[in-house]
């Protein structure tokens, strides 16, 4: 399918492997510029082994795959030609690496003034920590999220999903794209960094700030919030169900609800006073929620305005009846593989829609639309086939 959406006049050069950089490209994929994947002839860098695996395809949809020979003096000028006419360059190597490619951002600004070129790296394109190899857990426990994760006395926990690598890649879209609105003023590109370290310490947020502004070290809280008050996970008659009500008008309208009116003239629970008796606090609403299922609390305390939801596993997201009316869940034909379902884009736009065009592209499935679109000739791009170059 052709591209389309207000992405669309945009070109994209993709060098990125792993999670962050996929993840910051497939911003631009989905709302339609035209990514092409610059991947090694055998592949290697995918993050799962497998073209197939779920990951790859997930993160890879609505991109072109063209195979270049990086290493070679030819490969490296068909992508100096490349690197010319695009708009975007995203990358994760090592500093080192792509100045000994020749593919740093001083080297292809000077044929292409006007090239946003992102880097995307584990702790830095320079300082002390910038040769080093940088993933997700590792940068989860010196960025301080593990620190705060898990129950009280039972040690660092790590997160569920990627975090560090998926806000990392958000945070390259997003800079790539204030770069290119720039362009529009200033007529050049620059060189947008961004790092997994920075962006799990960004993402601390509200924590971060406890201790730079208040010097209070945040510790693990377990699933209550770490500073509002009664906010977490409580028990049902057959399950759990989390409750946030920490405001006085959520309190007061938690405690109408279960029968705790009693409560708001308890000076142990009133205003800042909650968060130092939180125990108590907790137990004598769990007594309470612990008499009916989570169904009919999730009913009830939404009835008062009352935030609350279930704890649901895999399926039971993918069946809630919400999930399902935000679209979130798009599908895609892949030649192979078939029908198969992917998560879209959380984000909605009037008269604009992102979709799924196409499946994650086969290992250079893509070199000679690719190739032709950039100016070259037949006769060229038989040449390099034939030499082993794409």
């Amino acid at each position: 399918m052709p591209n389309t959406g207000p992405l669309s006049r945009f070109r994209v050069l993709d060098l990125t492997r792993v999670r962050s950089g996929p993840t910051a490209v497939r911003q631009f994929a989905d709302w339609g510029a035209d990514v092409v994947m610059v991947e090694s002839r055998s592949g290697s860098g995918d993050i799962s082994g497998s073209r197939d695996r779920s990951d790859f395809q997930n993160l890879n949809r609505n991109k072109r795959s063209l195979t270049l020979d990086l290493k070679s003096d030819s490969g490296r000028n068909v992508f100096l030609r490349l690197a010319a006419r695009a708009d975007v360059l995203f990358e994760n190597f090592r500093p080192d690496v792509k100045r000994r490619l020749g593919v740093d951002y001083e080297s292809l600004k000077s044929i292409n003034p006007r090239l946003v070129y992102v880097s995307i790296s584990g702790f830095g394109e320079d300082g002390p920590y910038s040769q080093r190899p940088g993933l997700d857990q590792i940068v989860q426990g010196m960025g301080g999220l593990m620190s705060i994760t898990g129950h009280p006395g039972d040690g660092p926990v790590r997160t569920g999903i990627a975090v560090a690598d998926s806000s990392a890649g958000l945070y390259g879209a997003l800079g790539a794209m204030t770069a290119l609105l720039e362009r529009e003023v200033s007529g050049e590109g620059r060189w947008v960094r961004t790092s997994l370290l920075q962006a799990q310490i960004a993402l601390l947020d509200f924590q971060a700030a406890r201790y730079l502004v208040e010097g209070e070290v945040p510790a693990q809280a377990g699933n209550d919030h770490p500073t509002a008050v009664p906010m977490g996970l409580f028990e049902s008659s057959d399950g759990l169900i989390n409750i946030a009500a920490s405001g006085d008008r959520m309190f007061s309208a938690l405690c109408g609800v279960l029968g705790l009116t009693h409560l708001l003239e308890d000076p142990r629970f009133v205003g800042h006073a909650r968060r130092q008796n939180r125990a108590t606090l907790n137990a004598q609403i769990e007594f309470v929620t612990r008499q009916h299922p989570t169904n009919h609390w999730v009913a009830t305390l939404n009835s008062v305005g009352v935030p609350c939801g279930p704890v649901n596993a895999m399926d039971e997201v993918f069946a809630d009846e919400q999930v399902r009316h935000s679209g979130i869940v798009q599908t895609v034909v892949h030649q192979r593989l078939g029908t198969l379902k992917l998560i879209g884009q959380p984000i909605t736009m009037s008269g604009l829609e992102p979709g799924l065009r196409k499946a994650a592209p086969e290992l250079g499935a893509d070199k000679i639309g690719v190739l032709s679109d950039y100016g070259f000739s037949r006769e060229e791009i038989d040449a390099l086939q034939a030499d082993g170059v794409i």
